[in-house]
């Protein structure tokens, strides 16, 4: 049953793919949608089994090579934390598999991209089951390249093509870090295995790195950590995110949102028995989440594209994700992965409808009063917008509080600046998000006297007429955002206790109590999940998200006239955001150019001037000389031949008269 979970999106991806012209359409998004079907009952079923009896697995299903001691393997690892990603990665999948039928209606890769989808589900699938760092690298190796493919689906396009190579070759940067990382575990703990590795611990805990007082865990887990900063989009390996969204929406829901994005936190939790044994590797990770959630909040407050705010929020809450990584609250991390996969989902898909509904056009200043025309979609983004940013009994409210007290009742040194951001975070989070639900769904309407894109082709990519009247959306589209809405309300309220407090994570999740104490004091503190609610009126978080909220309702709604002034008097850092920090600037004009200098460089002085001037031509060219002086003696005459030996046998028997004759000539010059 097992194999069949990753192996149904496979096989799903394989029709559509190889032979989408003969099964056509209706039958690519049927395989496809079967086939990840397939996967979220079992899944729940496994889920099911491991609440209810403890069931546990951990075996290997194929081995693959043995070199030496070491074994190469494919196996799958069922606890409560991959169970839990299980079911996440293939409800949010088969919900963008039913919204894909409605938003990629008329294009014509449809079946290519279910195929891509579905390959993609396989890929996130084989990762987070794994029980070895192999079948780990394979599944984290093969989201990023159906990323790149799904990125540049529109290939023709540009600002695709370019963003989609963006992504991989950041992302490159990330998997280089974290192949060093693998490579340091196996060399020193002899095992790609995931649980022998662990029972290595200690051990490998006590070994210095070569040559450096560093300890050689600690360099292992920060490597580690570079990859996860690549995946998961973290400071400053985050450049790729934003700019994905050229890619269509539901991709945009189903990687930069719910999996692959959160496989770097999936991975850290994973390694918990290896991070727990250093404080530096924690405090780097708290340190860099810490910058990603609070100043990737700020860019969200200054787009205009509907996506780009959504990415924006995304980036953020990696970063707070990252945060209680950092704060050894791994199960607080996974339970926000959770609940954000729900919500961030939900406000993508709500982002597409809107983008459907308003014939493609994404600049939420051309927007406005869309409630009337589209009230399905309307009421579900609010319901993601309230939990995002951390409502009382919402999904989101449960997980972000977690994270904000985990971070206060952290010793470590980083944990201060992690607090302010965390903090600080809620309202920049509230304000954005609220911004963009006030332009979209309130006010004026702006749309009725403004050109939608492709106005002069008469009809847009789904058919409709461009009568600047907005619509709601078809059913496939509407019926995955109720069937996101739910969970976004209620899973937080219903899960916080087994998943934080009891022993959903046993076996899957370590801390060390005794030197890290943030989950001990969250424990000491709960009282259940409706008091945590009622608590919350007396907490600075839910007053910062309403401050956030009431300021952007003054600002967009009552006043626009107000952050028109603000971004006169402050132009220099509205500036700087718009340029999101010059981050792109520098990697394009510092580190791609020093890339390229340093590249020709080496072809120049070092594959043509020394390969092949010195090597390979001054080789040939010596040789050349050489044989050009023996070739003036070979004359063809037998008289020169005989002269030759005549002076050979001469020199011969006169050999050791030599040495003689040159000390007479010495001592001649000499005097």
């Amino acid at each position: 049953m097992l194999l069949a979970v990753p192996l149904a999106p496979l096989v799903g991806a394989i029709v559509a793919g190889l032979f989408g012209k003969q099964v056509g359409r209706r039958g690519a998004h049927t395989v496809t949608i079967l086939g990840v079907l397939i996967s979220l009952i079992i899944s729940a079923l496994t889920l099911q089994s491991v609440i209810q009896d403890g069931a546990r697995f951990n075996q290997t299903i194929y081995e693959w090579m043995t070199l030496g001691n070491l074994k190469m393997e494919v196996g799958f690892m069922i606890d409560g934390l991959s169970a839990m990603m299980m079911c996440v990665v293939t409800f949010v999948s088969l919900m963008v598999h039913i919204y894909t039928i409605g938003y990629m209606e008329e294009d014509p890769g449809y079946q290519r991209f279910f195929s891509y989808i579905s390959l993609f589900t396989f890929s996130m699938l084989m990762l987070v089951m794994s029980n070895n760092m192999l079948q780990l690298f394979f599944g984290w190796e093969a989201v990023g390249l159906v990323s790149y493919l799904l990125i540049g689906f529109w290939y023709t396009k540009p600002t695709a093509i370019f963003a989609n190579m963006k992504a991989f070759l950041v992302n490159r940067v990330g998997d280089f870090g974290f192949i060093l990382g693998i490579g340091l575990l196996v060399a020193y703990g002899g095992s790609l295995n995931y649980t022998e590795t662990f029972a290595k611990s200690a051990e490998l805990a006590a070994i210095k790195f070569p040559g450096q007082d560093w300890m050689m865990l600690t360099v292992a887990c920060i490597c580690l950590f570079i990859g996860a900063m690549g995946k998961s989009a973290q400071f400053p390996l985050h450049v790729w995110l934003p700019d994905s969204m050229e890619g269509p929406t539901p991709i945009s829901a189903l990687i930069h949102a719910a999996t692959m994005v959160t496989a770097g936190i999936f991975m850290v939790s994973r390694f918990s028995p290896l991070f727990e044994l250093s404080d530096t590797a924690l405090n780097f990770i708290m340190v860099i989440g810490a910058i990603t959630a609070l100043f990737m909040g700020f860019l969200g407050i200054i787009q205009n594209d509907i996506k780009r705010v959504v990415a924006y929020s995304t980036l953020s809450q990696l970063g707070y994700m990252t945060v209680a990584l950092g704060a050894s609250a791994y199960s607080v991390a996974v339970f926000h992965l959770m609940t954000h996969a729900f919500f961030k989902a939900l406000l993508f898909l709500g982002a597409g409808s809107v983008i459907i509904g308003m014939h493609h056009d994404q600049d939420i200043r051309n927007m406005g009063g869309l409630r009337k025309y589209m009230p399905i979609t309307w009421i579900t983004s609010l319901l993601g917008s309230l939990a995002l940013i951390g409502t009382p009994l919402f999904s989101g409210f449960y997980s972000k509080d977690s994270i904000i007290e985990a971070v206060h009742a952290s010793h470590l040194p980083a944990a201060g600046f992690a607090s302010f951001a965390v903090l600080a975070g809620v309202f920049v989070t509230a304000f954005y998000s609220f911004r963009m639900y006030f332009l979209v769904f309130h006010g004026k309407e702006h749309f009725h006297h403004k050109p939608f894109p492709g106005e002069h082709d008469h009809h847009d990519d789904h058919g409709h007429g461009h009568d600047h009247t907005p619509h709601e959306s078809p059913w496939v589209v509407t019926a995955p955002l109720i069937l996101l809405a739910i969970p976004s309300v209620v899973i937080g309220y219903l899960t916080i206790q087994p998943m934080l407090h009891g022993e959903f994570f046993k076996d899957a999740i370590f801390v060390n109590h005794e030197a890290h104490h943030a989950m001990s004091e969250l424990a000491h503190e709960f009282d259940g999940a409706a008091a945590m609610a009622l608590h919350s009126v007396q907490t600075l978080p839910l007053w910062l998200a309403i401050a956030g909220v009431v300021l952007s309702y003054v600002f967009y709604m009552v006043a626009p006239q107000i952050p028109a002034t603000i971004a006169r008097v402050f132009r220099p850092i509205v500036t700087l955001l718009e340029n999101k920090y010059y981050m792109d600037w520098f990697n394009e004009n510092v580190l791609a150019r020093a890339a390229r200098a340093l590249g020709t460089g080496l072809w120049k002085v070092g594959d043509q001037g020394l390969i092949d001037g010195v090597v390979i031509n001054g080789s040939a060219r010596t040789i050349g000389g050489i044989a050009g002086l023996v070739r003036l003696i070979q004359t063809g005459h037998l008289y020169w031949y005989a002269l030759v030996m005549i002076l050979g046998v001469v020199g011969l028997m006169t050999w050791q008269l030599w040495p003689h004759m040159v000390n007479q000539l010495l001592n001649l010059f000499g005097r």
